[in-house]
């Protein structure tokens, strides 16, 4: 891939960044972020595992640095991309990200989200480890839903699937 293809990768990373910071506080739910899960998967079956990490944490630290959002933005999002796009790369079906979505962001960012949140603050005392569970499982599933319906017909245009190629060619 010459240097356009790596240009239109760049430039595809560019939007989708762009989306997730201006979409996620508008549609957000006191302590769920359902867009960022909307874009997680979107961002994993349109570029892979790596961009759309590069995404999340990206997004992480705009979020973290200009909307004041404590460090959940990172757990919250990084373990959805990543087993989101690893498992659309295992098997490329549109289901396959959403349950790496549900199971990244969900159960194993929710989990992460604990130390972080007890170094964060400096306590531990109102705080266990399943506090974030249920709205980072409501978050990543109410986002999920929506992404699978987005993706049932972004995976149908052409223009979707002709960016996909510029991150599967190396």
């Amino acid at each position: 891939m010459g240097r356009q293809g790596q240009v239109q990768r760049v430039v595809i990373l560019a939007i989708m960044i762009a989306l997730d910071f201006l979409l996620s506080p508008i549609f957000r739910i006191e302590g769920m972020a359902p867009m960022s899960s909307v874009m997680n998967v979107i961002a994993a079956v349109l570029m892979g595992p790596t961009y759309a990490v590069v995404m999340a944490i990206v997004c992480a630290l705009m979020r973290m640095l200009l909307l004041g959002i404590p460090p959940l933005a990172f757990t919250g999002a990084v373990f959805g991309a990543l087993l989101a796009g690893i498992l659309y790369r295992l098997k490329s079906v549109v289901w396959m990200p959403i349950i790496g979505e549900i199971i990244g962001t969900g159960l194993i960012g929710s989990l992460a989200s604990y130390p972080v949140m007890v170094l964060y603050t400096g306590t531990h005392s109102q705080l266990f480890w399943f506090v974030f569970t249920p709205r980072f499982f409501g978050g990543a599933i109410i986002g999920s839903v929506i992404a699978y319906l987005l993706l049932l017909k972004l995976t149908q245009v052409d223009q979707f699937k002709r960016a996909q190629r510029y991150f599967l060619t190396k």
